[in-house]
């Protein structure tokens, strides 16, 4: 599912404007998951790839697929690599709206434990409403090109933990437990973006 949506769904975007023959601009959301196992920091538009999740190798297709139609084509076709970004429609699944959502339970006594995975991974998180604006404000480029979308901040799980629960009078120490299951086989440690060039 994750390759056919976010890799293939992108060539078939690309492909159907290109055969369209109609004047268009291609925005391709990336991620800062296509860094992964970081060789620098913090990460730029030309730091190296290196996924390490079946999510972050779909991205990296669709980056490069991007930049061939445009290339190739002349397609307006424009990477946003993404760093974290949330909102209050973030999912649940995720690991903000997990511990917020828990927090407030724990507070009104409809739950005891949050279990998480590594507390060390440290992100770079924005504010979704202000990475949008971005995203059409490349729209409106002359050119197309590709640009990281971040803070240039980066904190960690632990760190999260420490703000949300201390904002509700509560020591998230109680109530944390570590769950091997959300323990990523190849765990992306530290991203960090820096937006200079955007």
């Amino acid at each position: 599912y994750t390759v056919d949506t976010d890799a293939l769904g992108t060539l078939r975007l690309l492909e159907a404007v290109r055969s369209s023959n109609k004047p268009a601009k291609f925005y391709q959301a990336s991620s800062s998951e296509m860094y992964g196992k970081v060789v620098e920091t913090p990460q730029t538009e030309k730091t190296p790839f290196y996924p390490r999740s079946p999510y972050g190798c779909a991205k990296v297709y669709s980056f490069w697929q991007t930049v061939n139609y445009r290339e190739a084509y002349g397609l307006f076709a424009c990477n946003g690599i993404l760093f974290n970004h949330e909102s209050p429609r973030r999912g649940e699944t995720f690991v903000t709206r997990k511990i917020t959502r828990a927090a407030t339970r724990i507070k009104l006594g409809l739950q005891d434990k949050l279990y998480l995975g590594n507390l060390d991974a440290n992100r770079d998180w924005g504010f979704a409403g202000d990475y949008v604006e971005t995203m059409w404000l490349m729209l409106q480029q002359e050119r197309a090109d590709d640009y990281v979308i971040a803070t240039g901040e980066t904190h960690s799980v632990r760190e999260f933990l420490d703000e949300v629960f201390g904002h509700l009078d509560l020591d998230w120490h109680k109530y944390v437990e570590i769950d091997p299951r959300y323990l990523r086989p190849t765990e992306v440690d530290f991203l960090q973006g820096d937006s200079s060039k955007a």
